[in-house]
């Protein structure tokens, strides 16, 4: 059995153990071990708290989009109310526009007929007075032609006018 080197070797392994054990070096061992666990926790932790803040920072985010996607409608809704609004008083500027102007130049034209009719009547009234003083001027002669010449031209003149 001691002269198998597998025999010497573990002899040697337990000695180098026991070696380890006096000097203290499974404490050392040990300590780094907890070190790095509780660095490997602490780095859990952070990561697990910067996992929620940004979870936070994510609602956060997404309920101001949806505010804003919310205020944008908003808006666009009143711009297509003020929109049409604004075309429903232009259109109704606009007929009574048309109005106006169309019973202006009615009153134009009403104004033009009146005064045609008037003209034609007193051209008409004209010529009757003449063609009556031109008939009566050769047909009666003297004082009498001049009172009926008179008397007639003035009745025919109230009456045409």
């Amino acid at each position: 059995m001691f002269e198998e080197p597998e025999t010497w070797v573990a002899i040697a392994f337990i000695i180098l153990l026991g070696v380890f054990a006096w000097i203290g070096a499974h404490r050392t061992v040990f300590a780094a071990l907890d070190h790095r666990a509780e660095r490997i926790k602490a780095e859990l932790d952070e990561a697990m708290a910067l996992k929620e803040e940004a979870a936070k920072v994510l609602a956060e985010y997404k309920q101001r989009r949806a505010s804003a996607e919310r205020e944008a409608t908003e808006i666009v809704a009143n711009a297509r109310a003020d929109a049409e609004r604004i075309a429903a008083d232009a259109k109704a500027k606009m007929e009574d526009f048309v109005a106006r102007r169309t019973k202006t130049a009615e009153s134009k034209i009403a104004l033009a007929e009146a005064q045609a009719l008037a003209d034609v009547r007193a051209a008409a009234a004209d010529a009757a007075v003449q063609a009556a003083s031109t008939i009566l001027s050769q047909s009666v002669k003297g004082s009498l032609a001049d009172d009926l010449l008179a008397k007639g031209i003035a009745e025919v003149r109230r009456k045409l006018n």
